[in-house]
């Protein structure tokens, strides 16, 4: 059987991946951070695991994020005295997240051991591998190696937080070779929907590791750079102790379309469309950007690009060569407003349904740059993030609103994605034939049905290993092994804030959102505990107070009855918390948050 290090602790697990560990406090007791410790040894057919002995020489392999879930893919490899660091991405927030902008991984176990690392590589430029780096650099520090794109789009993120003059970037490419530590390390390319993607072979005293980070075996790539098979195979002839590869497409079936077929699309849509066209796409993906340069440059339209962070990326793009402007250059909103609509294709951030983006506002007409309506076509190229799909449907229903004829995702083939399906992972399987295989980088049932599929390539099951994030594995002369667990958790980013909103506070959070609040605030003589101050009542989204009386005045009454009973400050917060609520709830079947203020003057 696979070994599945998630299965037998799902209970235990469900309620941990639930939790945000920040700086170890417990966002449920502001104690110490609670560990999840799993066995070391596991058990097939009653017969324990060899367990590995710390005076072996021994990689320790840690996942801090990825595993079991869509996003903050991070990575840690350890030997000795030496990390290194494989991507550092945030993932977006859940519905069940309110007022989050980000989450990005628990860095802890990196922090308390900030002098053992000596690198971090990053595999290619999307937010859910560079995503976390602002955060992750003001508390450790170590060289960034990646390839010239990645780097570029790290910059850009890294200004906005002030931390690029601080940050040691260096450049890096498929053929680079680096030693640090004890790894020797080589770079192989992959056709991903981003120019420059990497995976990473790190050679160790124990053997050979490959992380394939996001890729797939596209033939007609847009840049016309294919996944390097041959170097993956020479590895594999080699010997790969252990292969760890992304499962996000683990459940489609065939292989994943080449951009070559999206490129037919755009040409229909694009050439059929009677006035302006306006696409949203992520900034990062620099490939897109470019097919519709190509597109259009067929159908003599000019191409301008709006959204701070498209902007940005595609200034950055074509300096260092990635992207091929179209003649004249790309188009600023003034130009694209005084040329006529048939000749102009606009580029633009929102199709994720961001708030702020330039689609979005575009939609809520609130965007003074460009205004959609009749005539106009609009393409979302892109398929949603897990989360997000309310918030593109309400942009694509104001978009119908406006006018606009309107292309998605879930109609027409206007996305491809950049991940391998079913036979693309199967495919390098094979290439590598690695010894041992476990999955990464996707949500639990596609971890597991990359194992199986592993195993339909040759694997042997008992060489699989389904873990999650903070689950600790050991690669030793003797084989790839469960270790222990280290805490693991995420981080909530909010505002200015990282790591000060935790479990408890959302909870609050959705409370809030449900059935408002109601607050009581009452002042007290310090001496003689008499009421010198209210009771006054306040509620918002609970009851609408001015249609409320008889509701608020039985309510006073209850606050009375509770002052009348109770002369412990103490007991009066929790009998008011007690009966108002349940007060409320037989009144409205509401459950409100009840917020006693009690102050003794």
């Amino acid at each position: 059987m696979i070994i599945d290090l998630g299965a037998s602790e799902q209970k235990a697990r469900e309620s941990a991946s639930r939790q945000v560990i920040s700086n170890n406090v417990s966002p449920k007791t502001g104690q110490g951070a609670a560990r999840l410790r799993f066995p070391v040894t596991r058990t097939k057919k009653d017969k324990p695991l060899t367990t590995y002995q710390e005076e072996q020489p021994t990689l320790r392999i840690i996942p801090l994020g990825g595993l079991g879930e869509f996003g903050k893919n991070m990575m840690v490899y350890e030997y000795g005295d030496a990390i290194i660091l494989v991507d550092a991405g945030l993932m977006f927030p859940e519905e069940d997240m309110p007022g989050i902008d980000i989450v990005i991984p628990d860095i802890s176990y990196l922090t308390d051991n900030a002098d053992k690392l000596q690198a971090i590589l990053l595999t290619h430029g999307h937010e859910d591998h560079i995503g976390a780096l602002p955060f992750l650099l003001q508390q450790v520090q170590a060289p960034i190696y990646s390839a010239a794109l990645t780097l570029g789009l790290v910059r850009n993120k890294l200004k906005e937080h002030k931390l690029h003059e601080k940050a040691d970037l260096r450049v890096i490419d498929e053929n680079s070779r680096l030693t640090i530590g004890p790894f020797d390390i080589e770079f192989i390319h992959l056709c991903h929907s981003i120019p420059d993607a990497l995976a990473v072979a790190l050679h160790t005293p124990v053997g050979t590791i490959l992380h394939v980070s996001d890729f797939k075996f596209d033939q007609n790539p847009v840049d016309g750079r294919l996944t390097d098979e041959a170097k993956l195979k020479r590895l594999g002839e080699a010997g790969v102790r252990l292969l760890l590869s992304d499962s996000t497409n683990a459940e489609t079936a065939g292989f994943t379309p080449s951009e070559k077929e999206l490129e037919k699309t755009l040409d229909e849509i694009i050439g059929n469309a009677p006035g302006r066209v306006i696409l949203a796409t992520f900034a990062s993906n620099i490939s897109r950007v470019q097919q519709v340069i190509n597109v259009a440059n067929r159908h003599g339209r000019k191409v301008g690009v709006t959204g701070r962070s498209m902007i940005q990326n595609t200034r950055m793009a074509t300096e260092l060569g990635y992207l091929k402007p179209p003649p004249g250059g790309l188009l600023t909103p003034d130009k694209m407003n005084h040329l006529p609509p048939n000749q102009v294709v606009v580029i633009c951030t929102g199709s994720q349904g961001e708030p702020t983006s330039a689609l979005v506002r575009m939609s809520r007409g609130e965007y003074r740059h460009l205004h959609i309506g009749k005539g106009d076509t609009v393409i979302v190229s892109a398929t949603p993030i897990p989360g997000n799909e309310k918030m593109i449907q309400r942009t694509l229903d104001n978009l119908f609103r406006l006018g606009a004829d309107v292309f998605y995702d879930e109609l027409w083939d206007v996305h491809v994605s950049g991940h391998g399906s079913r036979q693309d992972l199967k495919k390098l399987i094979e290439l590598v034939q690695p010894e041992y295989f476990i999955p990464i980088h996707g949500e639990y049932r596609q971890l597991v049905h990359h194992a199986r599929l592993a195993r339909e390539a040759g694997v042997p099951e008992d060489h699989i290993f389904i873990i999650e994030d903070g689950q600790c594995m050991a690669v030793t002369p003797d084989g790839v092994m469960p270790g222990d667990a280290i805490d693991s958790g995420r981080v909530f980013v909010d505002g200015s804030g990282v790591g000060d909103i935790g479990a408890a506070v959302l909870r609050e959070r959705r409370r809030l959102s449900q059935d408002g609040f109601l607050a009581v605030a009452i002042g007290l003589d310090e001496e003689s505990g008499e009421v010198i101050f209210g009771p006054e009542l306040l509620t918002r989204g609970f009851i609408y107070m001015d249609e409320s009386e008889a509701f608020l005045d039985e309510a006073r009454e209850l606050v009375w009855d509770v002052l009348e009973e109770y002369d412990d400050t103490a007991q009066v917060i929790k009998y008011l918390k007690k009966r108002l609520a349940d007060f409320c709830y037989k009144e409205t079947r509401r459950r409100p948050m009840i917020l006693p203020l009690v102050v003794e003057v």
